[in-house]
């Protein structure tokens, strides 16, 4: 056998590899590793983590995942109430690990960006430190391209890009000038911010936005770790607070989740992403995982896009992939 011949196949094999584990994992290949074979996230024992968007959702399932490690919290979101609960089950789950001390929480609007300062030196002056920020905060859409207000871009862009840029440049600061250049800053992305999807032009694109601007971070502070975790159709009420066509409002409606990777696992490989240091990661349910991994291949994406209708997009962007037609 010759030296092609060899070669091809053994490139034949290693896509049909790769096929197989675009259709079985819940997320990319790497993250998947690092979650059997990596870094235990009880490595983050004692490390003061601070989660913006904390009280529901991913943000709400990290923070547990976190705390049955050890590790200390700041959990900040608008609603003081749920933040009390998400409180209460992380000490529980902590099973001693932590006491009250060790969680405060820092009721907080993200869109006040004259804020952020203040909150961040309440974080420091309560625990001395800060090892790890989680831009989690943000809101997601529903609407069609040519029906979009402009306002509405810019109201997304104001809450899921800019307002995540400036705490993130307030933390990053810090890390650089009194924390010896070393920190840990992470955002909660989207599979959207790695591919196209329909009904979310603005989501999309401001997720993009995000993941470049802080893909340039790595480029420009190596000493700074980064990690840009891309969730896809998660079981979460998020539609509840997702952005329409027009300003001011919200799609205001729950949606079924039989086909979502549940918010559990979502935070459990967010906190494998934490504490393994992995800049770019993402998850979801076939065929989403699939869907990334060829988008990120152009020619593969190009030929997909013959095969998948805007209807068959939609379905998978509403994690109803496998569901029957009638249901």
């Amino acid at each position: 056998m010759g030296f092609l011949e060899i070669f091809g196949g053994a490139f034949l094999l290693y896509y049909f590899f790769y096929v197989l584990l675009w259709i079985f994992l819940d997320c990319n290949f790497a993250l998947w590793f690092k979650s059997c074979f990596g870094v235990s996230i009880s490595t983050l024992r004692g490390q003061v983590v601070w989660i913006t968007g904390a009280s529901s959702g991913i943000g709400r399932a990290l923070a547990l995942n976190l705390a049955k490690h050890g590790v200390k919290l700041v959990l900040s979101a608008r609603r003081l109430n749920l933040l009390e609960e998400v409180k209460e089950d992380c000490l529980f789950d902590s099973c001693g690990l932590l006491s009250t001390k060790d969680v405060l929480i820092l009721p907080m609007d993200i869109l006040k960006l004259e804020e952020h300062e203040k909150h961040f030196k309440k974080v420091l002056d309560h625990f001395g430190r800060l090892d790890i920020l989680v831009n989690n905060a943000g809101r997601s859409q529903r609407a069609n391209w040519e029906e979009i207000h402009t306002q509405v871009d810019r109201d997304l862009f104001e809450l899921d890009v800019f307002s995540v840029l400036h705490l993130s440049r307030v933390v990053v600061r810090y890390f650089l000038e009194q924390n010896g250049g070393h920190g840990h800053v992470a955002i909660t992305s989207s599979v959207a911010g790695l591919a196209y999807v329909p009904s979310s032009a603005t989501y999309c694109a401001a997720k993009h936005a995000v993941n470049a601007y802080f893909g340039c971070l790595v480029v420009e502070q190596p000493s700074i770790n980064v990690t840009v975790f891309n969730p896809g159709p998660v079981a979460t009420e998020f539609l509840l607070e997702a952005f329409t066509n027009k300003p001011d409002e919200k799609v205001g409606k729950s949606i079924q989740n039989r086909h979502r990777l549940t918010a559990e696992r979502c935070g459990f490989l967010f906190a494998v992403a934490l504490a393994n240091k992995i800049e770019l990661s993402w998850c979801g349910r076939f065929p989403v995982n699939m869907l990334v991994y060829i988008s990120r291949h152009s020619l593969l994406l190009n030929a997909v896009r013959y095969l998948l209708t805007k209807k068959t997009l939609q379905k998978i962007r509403e994690g109803n992939t496998l569901q029957k037609q009638n249901e």
